[in-house]
């Protein structure tokens, strides 16, 4: 054999390999959604996602995931459409995205966020004992979607924030209330109201102030207790023949 004619054939048969279907054109969507989306819904009820395959010519393998995590897939639930339930859907689902991807080109995806709405759960009361101008903290935790708002009373009535003697801290999940220095007047009972148009919840504090407890200067305290050792000291001192006397053992008599 020539050659040419075998350099023939090897491109021959270079010519002939199959080359893997290009996924130029392929689109997924989820529940009609071409793009990626936001889901809102509400806690307990299931939802389904459904993810679809278009413009393919073959059967195409898809791929579900939860954040960064794969999701488990039955063997018929793979191929060309792919379906997941979440039953129940909880608090712990909210701001989650859930993504379809191709197995083969995992560029070619559409992702879904779950927004889940739920009120704010808060409840309870608690008691606080603060000695007088020290500083404490009422602490409400609570959660919700939206977002709740939050309102601070005192015996049933709005609390007038003073500066320098109130400071308010809030994020998503912690609404508190510091007192710096309490004082007597600031006795009473506490209440944080979290409202949210899904509803709303209160927690209440029994602030006890007592009052300050005696304290004694060290140095004052440990020169009293050198003085009382050296005292006793020299008590024991000046009464060490009377105090050893009592142990003398007495003389015995001698018998005649």
């Amino acid at each position: 054999m020539s050659r040419a004619a075998f350099v023939g054939r090897i491109w021959l048969r270079i010519l002939k390999c199959p080359h893997p279907p290009s996924s130029a054109g392929l689109e997924l969507s989820v529940n009609n959604h071409a793009a990626d989306f936001t889901l809102s819904t509400e806690l307990g009820p299931p939802i389904s996602l459904s993810c679809l395959v278009h413009n393919s010519s073959q059967a195409e393998e898809l791929l579900w995931y939860r954040g960064d995590g794969q999701v488990g897939l039955k063997d018929g639930n793979k191929v060309n459409i792919s379906n997941i339930c979440i039953s129940p859907v909880n608090e712990s689902d909210n701001g989650v995205t859930f993504t379809c991807k191709l197995a083969r080109d995992k560029s070619v995806q559409v992702s879904v966020i779950l927004d889940v709405h739920f009120p704010p759960r808060l409840s309870g009361e608690e008691t606080l004992h603060v000695e007088e101008g020290k500083d404490v903290s009422l602490t409400c935790n609570s959660k919700s979607n939206p977002q709740a708002q939050t309102t601070w009373y005192k015996d049933n009535h709005s609390l007038t924030l003073q500066q320098n003697h109130h400071e308010l801290h809030q994020t998503s999940e912690v609404f508190r209330l510091s007192i710096k220095k309490v004082q007597k007047s600031d006795n009473g009972t506490y209440t944080c109201v979290v409202e949210s148009p899904l509803g709303n919840g209160t927690r209440d504090f029994h602030l006890i102030v007592e009052d300050k407890k005696p304290v004694f200067p060290k140095e004052a305290v440990i020169a009293a207790v050198v003085v009382v050792t050296i005292t006793i000291f020299f008590g024991v001192v000046a009464r060490k023949d009377k105090i050893f006397k009592c142990f003398k053992k007495p003389k015995e008599t001698a018998l005649r």
